[in-house]
């Protein structure tokens, strides 16, 4: 981190980073409740899109599913670069170095370019050779076609990515917030438009599912749009933007990824998971068992949505924290964080016991995917007993992200996916019970697991901290 100066503090603060440096459980409880409010209509834009591309056929809903492991791989690459960033902003933050904080944040967007035309040109040289080992026919048509899409309007999903990540770094999580529901509303009215060729007495598109693509892409731009106005022409933010004359600085680009590399291998972990999950799905019960994960899996998107938002405030808090040297604040900020995620995850796992018939209703109304029903109801009333373990996981992994440690918070995740969830997943799902209801048992173990080692570590980091503090103190002036 550059050294801090009298030339380089701000002496204006926005009101995002005056939360930041307050009291970190008003400012967890802050940033948490807009970041929530924007992924709902994010996951309910998903869910509105299960729905109506549901309405096409399993073919379709699996074609989608067998996408989403390499669209989480543009998100692990896009949000690795957007947590490096937002986290190293977040501490400069803590150390009220406004300059240091723009210098970050203009090497970030100059990282996300190379990262964005390093992973679009060879998906979609390589579209079709990459799914044939997947699937095959009619579904394997259907996923080109969305696929070919979806990576070709990547380069909107990694510039938003990286552009929330450092507005939120600076403690500005409202305007987030709108850029994300105006993307997912306009979503929401576009995808049946899209999809099928009449809605009533209004007509549509009929694209059918490379209509849920479009439709998609065309919400991502104007969450894009939203957010390029605010950072280059409005300009009213903490960080400020500089391009002329920029050449890349060592300790800079260091600072940025030390998060966000391990952070995209993270995420990239969890694509991978995803998509050996994927094949041990096919295994046990064919495309319609990736229909169910994929349908299933949203609805579980929901109920973690308080922990997304608390993950989301606690990068920055523990950022600003650790700016501040303040191992004392990060503790409080960790464990308020860690108390109210496992609160309100064991209320969804209630409210999933009881609500998972009329759900799996819901998304398998029409006569080509009622055939998927009861796999579904199985896969929502198992897999949410572990809910309660995932703020032990993800909480960890925001504390560990904010204090700079990306490498500790890759380890986490890397325990949690493919150490403990592929070998319990192939174990219990595909070798004991061989059907969906062995695959939901895998998952809960290992989340259980991996979650419960997540927290331990936390604290051991936590105190560690405390420790060399106090020996900070005690050494004579």
């Amino acid at each position: 981190m550059p050294a801090m100066n009298d030339a380089t503090r701000q002496t204006r603060p926005t009101k995002g980073v005056e939360i930041l440096q307050g009291d970190p459980k008003v400012a967890i409880r802050r940033l948490a409740l807009p970041t929530v409010v924007a992924m709902s209509a994010q996951i309910i834009y998903n869910l509105a899109d299960a729905y109506w591309v549901a309405g096409l056929g399993s073919d379709a809903l699996a074609a989608v599913g067998l996408f989403f492991p390499f669209f989480f791989v543009a998100m692990a690459l896009a949000t690795g670069v957007g947590v490096g960033g937002g986290s190293a902003v977040s501490r400069f933050v803590g150390a009220k170095d406004r300059e240091g904080a723009g210098l970050v944040a203009t090497h970030t967007f100059v990282i996300m370019v190379v990262a964005a035309v390093a992973f679009i040109a060879p998906m979609l040289a390589f579209t079709r050779p990459i799914f044939a080992g997947f699937s095959s026919g009619h579904t394997l048509e259907l996923t080109v076609d969305y696929a070919r899409i979806m990576f070709g309007g990547s380069f909107v999903l990694f510039f938003s990515h990286v552009a929330l990540s450092l507005l939120r770094g600076e403690g500005d999580v409202k305007r987030p917030m709108v850029a994300m529901m105006a993307g997912s509303v306009l979503n929401i009215v576009l995808d049946p438009l899209f999809i099928f060729d009449s809605l009533g007495p209004m007509p549509g598109l009929g694209l059918g599912v490379a209509g849920a693509a479009w439709a998609s892409l065309l919400s991502m731009l104007v969450t894009a749009f939203l957010l390029f106005y605010w950072l280059f022409f409005r300009k009213n933010t903490w960080i400020s933007l500089r391009f002329r004359g920029f050449r890349f600085r060592r300790d800079v680009l260091k600072d940025i990824l030390r998060v966000g590399l391990p952070s995209s291998v993270q995420h990239t972990a969890m694509a991978v998971m995803m998509m050996l999950l994927n094949a041990m799905l096919v295994l046990v019960g064919g495309t319609d068992a990736v229909a169910v994960f994929t349908t299933g899996w949203r609805v579980i998107m929901i109920a973690t949505l308080p922990v997304m938002g608390l993950t989301t405030a606690l990068v920055a808090v523990s950022g600003a924290a650790t700016g501040m040297g303040d191992p004392d604040r990060l503790d409080k900020a960790y464990m308020y964080a860690i108390k109210l995620g496992v609160s309100l995850e064991i209320l969804s796992l209630v409210a999933l016991q009881w609500l998972a018939e009329p759900i799996a209703a819901f998304f398998t109304s029409s006569p080509e995917s009622l055939q998927i029903r009861p796999d579904l109801v199985v896969f929502l009333s198992t897999v949410s007993f572990f809910l309660p373990a995932v703020p032990l996981g993800m909480c960890t992994s925001g504390l560990f992200q904010g204090a700079g440690r990306g490498s500790y918070a890759l380890i986490v995740t890397l325990i949690r996916t493919l150490l403990l969830a592929v070998p319990a997943v192939y174990m219990i799902g595909v070798l004991w019970f061989g059907d969906m209801q062995g695959i939901c048992l895998g998952l809960v173990v290992a989340n259980l697991t991996g979650g419960s080692i997540g927290f331990i570590w936390a604290r051991l980091f936590i105190r560690g901290l405390k420790t060399d503090a106090a020996r900070v103190d005690k050494l004579p002036e």
